[in-house]
């Protein structure tokens, strides 16, 4: 009689897959943040965490973080200026002029790793999209509404997070059907990282998950990249 299947091969079987497109410079991390209760009634502050919340050696100076990312975005296309520049370099600037935004304990978790990394992050929640789930470069002509008042963005050219409706996520912005909201319980984070910067997406998403399992209880799902 065969022997019963170890919790970590269970685990494996029931981690999230994810498609990704050939790419030439893009190095993607992912993992899936399991809440212990809705979202809105959560908390988190970077000033709670001691230090885990300090950003680790492998961060450390933002160099060429700027331009490949913007290298990466423009593979397909897509110019990333403007309105249309990566979301790392709105948080920068909102840094820098004092009004970091203070949105939810996901969304502020994902910001606060995105500023110190100079990588932009999409943080989505999981149960609003609908599987299977992809990463590719958007085709000519993809949109998509990215906020509560119905805007949308041209995604042409861009890499995305994509279910079977479309874009949830990019480097830009994330769409508005799938964003976090007072009642989400399960998270997927997508770090948008480029080979250009080797060792960063790797450090980036090891720094996020320690992040995350601070909120509150929250437990952190491996996701398979392939």
């Amino acid at each position: 009689m065969p022997s019963p299947p170890t919790r970590a091969i269970v685990a494996a079987a029931m981690s999230l897959s994810i498609a990704v497109a050939p790419h030439p410079s893009l190095d993607a991390g992912a993992f899936v943040t399991r809440l212990a209760a809705p979202l809105g009634d959560l908390t988190w502050s970077a000033a709670t965490t001691g230090g885990v919340a300090t950003p680790p050696p492998a961060l450390a100076g933002a160099g060429d973080v700027k331009d490949a990312v913007r290298a990466l975005l423009r593979h397909g296309g897509y110019k990333p200026s403007g309105r249309g520049k990566p979301a790392s370099e709105y948080l920068a600037q909102a840094a820098a002029e004092g009004r970091f935004p203070v949105v939810n304990p996901a969304v502020d978790v994902c910001n606060h790793v995105s500023l110190h990394s100079g990588l932009p992050i999409s943080v989505i929640d999981l149960d609003l999209a609908t599987a299977p789930l992809s990463i590719a470069v958007c085709a000519e002509g993809t949109s998509y509404v990215f906020n509560p008042s119905g805007q949308t963005i041209d995604a042409g050219g861009l890499c995305a997070l994509c279910d079977v409706a479309g874009p949830c996520g990019t480097p830009v912005k994330d769409a508005q059907r799938t964003k976090t909201h007072a009642g989400t319980r399960t998270l997927l984070s997508i770090v948008w990282g480029t080979r250009a910067l080797e060792g960063r997406t790797a450090a980036a998403t090891r720094w996020y998950r320690e992040l995350a399992a601070t909120i509150e209880s929250a437990t952190v799902d491996d996701v398979v990249l392939r």
